[in-house]
């Protein structure tokens, strides 16, 4: 599979975008793993125009976490090319659009999944984007606003009219939020268009190495896109590509290896911020990693470890947990 002029293997799987998760740290940690190409936090085009210091920083990016795109969102044309050229500046590989935010501040100010409720601004922008760069564009988005408007069959062939080099498609409208199961019908529809020439990545509750198989197999997609999976197991990249190109699940890595792991991740996030600000980022990740669930009598453990405040306390805490 190709998007524009890099290369992936038969079954690539992308880290995706998240806010407060994919910062350089946390995507070098998944690329690691085996994660095929990661994407940057969310960018308003807004705040980089202005050049807000914490949103410049997010352009930051490493040879090793190649390739790499940076995702930019807003609700006009003009600022969206203006801030593309900026992020082109950075000298990503991609540069991806949000058409998929959900939260209020995003979708509510017309912007990210918001323009699911004006396709022609959406597909204005997408144009100004395009033709403001260079570096590929690729699109990221969702089926449609609520049940009674799915567009994403139609709205696919306008979005590659506008150039985009490919699409990824999360399985929900804006409506669901998170709720509910992706829906991957339409996403395999879309794959199986004829008339599409781009690639697909599917995204939307890839959690296990057998529902990425089921879904490349099932659906026809190019890619799948893990998200919130990755949160707190950053190692669901090696299960699942271990399946995707062994066909037999990876031996799973022991108790002990994995908190290494999840130190690694604490040490890294404190390199990136400093020691208040590192530790205060990674606690995300410590209250929802699949490590220490079903672990007996661990509730007063788990407030510990969520309110520690320096390093040596908290690998105090991580070390001292057995199952």
């Amino acid at each position: 599979m190709k998007i524009a002029d890099i290369e992936f293997s038969k079954y690539p799987v992308f880290l995706a975008p998240m806010e407060d998760v994919t910062n350089p740290d946390f995507r070098m940690l998944c690329k690691r793993f085996g994660a095929d190409m990661v994407y940057t936090e969310f960018i308003s085009c807004d705040a980089l125009i202005r050049d807000i210091p914490r949103t410049l920083q997010k352009l930051t990016i490493n040879d090793a976490e190649r390739p790499v795109a940076i995702q930019i969102y807003g609700r006009e044309p003009e600022p969206m090319a203006e801030a593309a050229r900026m992020a082109e500046s950075a000298n990503p590989d991609i540069i991806d659009i949000n058409f998929g935010c959900p939260v209020k501040k995003v979708a509510g100010k017309g912007a990210g999944a918001g323009l699911l409720r004006d396709i022609p601004k959406m597909l204005e922008i997408t144009r100004a984007v395009v033709n403001a760069v260079k570096t590929p564009v690729t699109v990221k988005t969702r089926l449609g606003w609520d049940d009674d408007n799915k567009v994403i069959v139609d709205l696919a062939e306008q979005l590659q009219d506008c150039g985009i080099q490919a699409l990824a498609i999360h399985g929900r409208t804006r409506a669901q939020m998170y709720r509910g199961e992706a829906d991957w019908t339409l996403i395999g529809e879309v794959k199986n268009n004829q008339r599409m020439r781009i690639p697909i990545i599917g995204n939307g509750d890839i959690t296990t190495p057998e529902r990425a198989k089921e879904c490349f197999d099932h659906y026809g997609v190019d890619a799948v896109m893990v998200g919130r999976a990755s949160i707190g197991c950053p190692w669901v990249f090696r299960d699942i590509k271990y399946y995707l190109e062994n066909g037999k699940k990876a031996e799973p890595l022991t108790f002990e290896e994995k908190k290494e792991i999840i130190k690694s991740q604490v040490q890294s996030s404190i390199d990136w911020l400093d020691e208040r600000r590192g530790i205060l980022h990674v606690r995300r990740h410590l209250a929802a990693t699949p490590l220490f669930k079903g672990i007996p009598n661990f509730k007063d453990t788990r407030i510990a470890m969520l309110r520690a405040e320096t390093k040596d306390e908290l690998f105090s805490i991580i070390d001292s947990i057995r199952l």
